[in-house]
């Protein structure tokens, strides 16, 4: 088979991954690309009749650990969380925030999460508490949903408020969305794609964005829409049906990697 034919299918949840230890869609896909490269120069490194998802994610991971990519205009990436992130996970090493996300987001058992980072099992359970650990302890933020269906967005709020956090509302529509943002100023938005009347979550988001940073997890059954490189994409993006477990992490993960809001005049 094709190196291409056996890397696409996993390209969304590489660039998925990726942004969300940079917080970023250019410095995801920046590292992306140079995993790419890597293969390009080297295809040995996938080698055929092995584990092709585990292999791409273990080398995307060993490229963020160790090399700054040029973004074109000069800069190097950081995966270091900003000064005004209201998380510090300061404590946890950046292993721990791979191990995190490759264990609950990419859905990677502890066992296959520890051969990707090339450690000990018992390492990866360490470094997996610590992090769970540092964001129970720290700040609640209000928290926005837009979601037209009952039962998921019942589901999003008991989940918000179990982990801590105000639910400042619920919105079915695009313009409740941006008058429900007008009055209650949340932290961060969760948000679908399609809305009661026909209305577009992305218009909405786009909208809410136009005035502020906010970090936004869109919650989709058609993530592949939203991951096309045609537009801006969000670095935060979770498939229905969605695992409970792995929209906690990603809303810890948007709010340390996002500064803190500030609306426009």
């Amino acid at each position: 088979m094709p190196i291409s034919d056996r890397i696409g299918p996993h390209l969304p949840a590489l660039r998925r991954y990726a942004r969300a230890l940079t917080g970023t869609q250019p410095s995801g896909d920046a590292y992306v690309a140079a995993m790419l490269e890597t293969i390009l120069i080297d295809p040995s490194v996938m080698p055929e009749g092995e584990d092709d998802k585990a292999k791409l994610f273990g080398l995307l991971s060993r490229i963020i650990s160790s090399l700054p990519v040029s973004m074109g205009r000069g800069g190097a990436v950081s995966i270091a969380p900003g000064t005004e992130a209201p998380f510090d996970l300061s404590d946890v090493p950046p292993l721990g925030r791979q191990a995190l996300l490759l264990a609950t987001v990419e859905g990677f058992t502890v066992e296959k999460t520890a051969e990707i980072l090339d450690a000990e099992e018992s390492a990866i359970r360490a470094l997996l508490d610590a992090a769970f650990a540092e964001i129970a302890a720290q700040a609640e933020t209000g928290i926005m949903i837009i979601e037209d269906e009952p039962l998921i967005a019942l589901d999003l709020a008991h989940m918000v408020s179990g982990m801590g956090h105000r639910v400042t509302g619920i919105a079915r529509t695009q313009a409740e969305a941006e008058t429900l943002w007008s009055d209650s100023r949340p932290g961060l938005v969760l948000a679908d794609v399609k809305l009661a009347d026909g209305s577009s979550g992305i218009d909405a988001v786009n909208a809410i964005l136009a005035r502020t940073q906010i970090p936004v997890i869109f919650i989709t059954a058609y993530p592949e829409k939203l991951l096309t490189g045609e537009r801006p994409e969000p670095a935060f993006l979770v498939s229905k049906p969605f695992n409970p477990e792995q929209v906690k992490v990603l809303i810890n993960q948007a709010l340390l990697f996002t500064p803190q809001t500030r609306a426009a005049a």
